[in-house]
Formats: C-alpha cells, sequence, structure tokens
C-alpha cells in the first residue's frame, strides 16, 4: 500500500522517532535533513539550469510576459515569499508578477477547508487572472499530486504558457503538466508529511536560484551588486547609494584602465 503514498508522506526510518530523541539528537538529526535537502537541489541542477534559460529566453521574447507562482499550503506560501522580493531586490515589474493560491489570499495566513483539493475555484481563478500564452507559470507541490496545482498547471499549458513544475516525488502527477519539469526528491521527512521541513527548504533553494540566475541574466546585477535595487526604506536607500557610488567608482576605473591601455598601445 506505501508504494501508492508519496514518499514525503512515509514514516521517517532512519532513527528512532525524533520525538523519542534527545534535544541535542533532535537538533542534530534535523540539520543533516536539512543539508540532505541541499543535495537533492544539487541533483537537479541540470534541471533547473535548463529551466532558467527556457524562462529566460520566453520573457525576454515576450516583455508584457509574467511570472506566475502557484501553489498551495507550504509551498503557496514559498512561492509568495520568492516572488514579492522581485521588485524590491530587482525592480521587476510588479504588473508582471503574479500568485495562484489555493483558498486565495488568506490561505497564506491560515489553514483554509479542502483548498488545495479544489479544481474548481483552480480553474475559475486561471480565467481571473488571464492566464495567456505570455506567462510563465511555476507550480510547486511536495506531493507532486496536489490537485489545484495540478489543475492549474494543466490549464495553463493547455493556454500555451510556459509550464514549470516544482516536485519533490518523482511520480507527481504535476510533472505531467510542466514543459520544464524539476524533481526535488527528498523522500521522508523527520516528522511523517511535515513538508514545511526539508522539502520545503529545497523548494526555497531551488526558487532563490531561478529567479535570481533570471533576473541576472536580464542584466539587474553588475558585479555582485543589486543595481537595480528599489529603495523602500532607509536601510535600502543607504545601500542604494552605497551601490550607485560602488558602480560609478568601478565604472571611472574600468574607463581609466581603458585610457592606459590605448596609451601604451
Amino acid at each position: 500500500m506505501s508504494q501508492n503514498i508519496p514518499k514525503t508522506e512515509l514514516l521517517y526510518k532512519k532513527s528512532k522517532p525524533i520525538d523519542k530523541l534527545s534535544l541535542s539528537e533532535g537538533i542534530s538529526l534535523m540539520i543533516k535533513e536539512q543539508k540532505d535537502a541541499v543535495e537533492e537541489v544539487k541533483k537537479a541542477a541540470k534541471s533547473i539550469h535548463d529551466a532558467i534559460e527556457a524562462i529566460y529566453e520566453y520573457l525576454r521574447i515576450k516583455p508584457n510576459g509574467r511570472l506566475i507562482y502557484v501553489g498551495a499550503g507550504t509551498s503557496a506560501r514559498i512561492g509568495v515569499q520568492d516572488g514579492v522580493e522581485l521588485f524590491p531586490t530587482f525592480n521587476w515589474p510588479i504588473e508582471r508578477l503574479e500568485f495562484i493560491v489555493a483558498g486565495g489570499k488568506n490561505a497564506l495566513l491560515q489553514a483554509i477547508e479542502n483548498a488545495e483539493d479544489d479544481t474548481n475555484f483552480a480553474s475559475h481563478i486561471l480565467k481571473e487572472k488571464l492566464i495567456c500564452e505570455n506567462d510563465v507559470v511555476i507550480g510547486l507541490a511536495a506531493s507532486g499530486n496536489t490537485p489545484f496545482t495540478c489543475k492549474v498547471l494543466e490549464k495553463a499549458k493547455s493556454k500555451n504558457a510556459l509550464t514549470v513544475a516544482i516536485s519533490n516525488n518523482h511520480k507527481g502527477e504535476i510533472l505531467k503538466y510542466g514543459d520544464c519539469k524539476i524533481i526535488l526528491n527528498t523522500r521522508e521527512e523527520v516528522i511523517a508529511g511535515s513538508t514545511r521541513l526539508k522539502a520545503g527548504t529545497a523548494q526555497k533553494i531551488c526558487l532563490n536560484i531561478i529567479s535570481s540566475m533570471i533576473m541576472i541574466k536580464m542584466g539587474k546585477v553588475q558585479n555582485g551588486l543589486m543595481s537595480d535595487l528599489v529603495p523602500t526604506n532607509k536601510k535600502l536607500r543607504k545601500r542604494k547609494k552605497i551601490i550607485d557610488n560602488s558602480i560609478n567608482n568601478r565604472n571611472i576605473n574600468s574607463n581609466n584602465d581603458k585610457i592606459r591601455k590605448k596609451r601604451k598601445d
């Protein structure tokens, strides 16, 4: 019977149950499992690379195209956490960013009963958001089988949007609907089924890499600095000034080097 259950839901058997361990042992085990999450992202590096290239090329030739994050529960919250940072960090246009969350925005702060199973709402919100062939739709599901997320990706694919399916289960249903498929095979959690742990860590790392590298390829980072930073508070205004000064100084130095080289020639 366990063959039909995603490994993310199975009982962790590599040690005694975590509640039977000492505090120190429990901490060590959780740290080890978080490291394993990183290893699973490393194994998916080729798929992540291909997804970045595909998304970048898609958005480059479709100037009105949007990045759209889709998920339920923890996966939705991780997607929102990644996406909301794109405007202040990289000045990614707010109108080119969307979130489709099972249960709606209220589900970000509290569990909404049956939200992840509501495929009717999935179809409705996809129409409401006017998903089309210009968009990139990134769906995340730890089990890979979340009905809401699968339905959104299925419908988005039928609209000729570029779809990216990220699953922590190598047999996840969501993978059927991804033009780009990323498998983060994190397997059992130390608290069975609590995918806010290792699975969530892997998803967050994966999204951080994807969104950051896309923005880098779009020229929004210079010499490792956030050249398009939007200063929305005192700390960021100070940071922006430091960044601008650093970029200007490097440009001046670069020009001086070119002049000196010409003189030598």
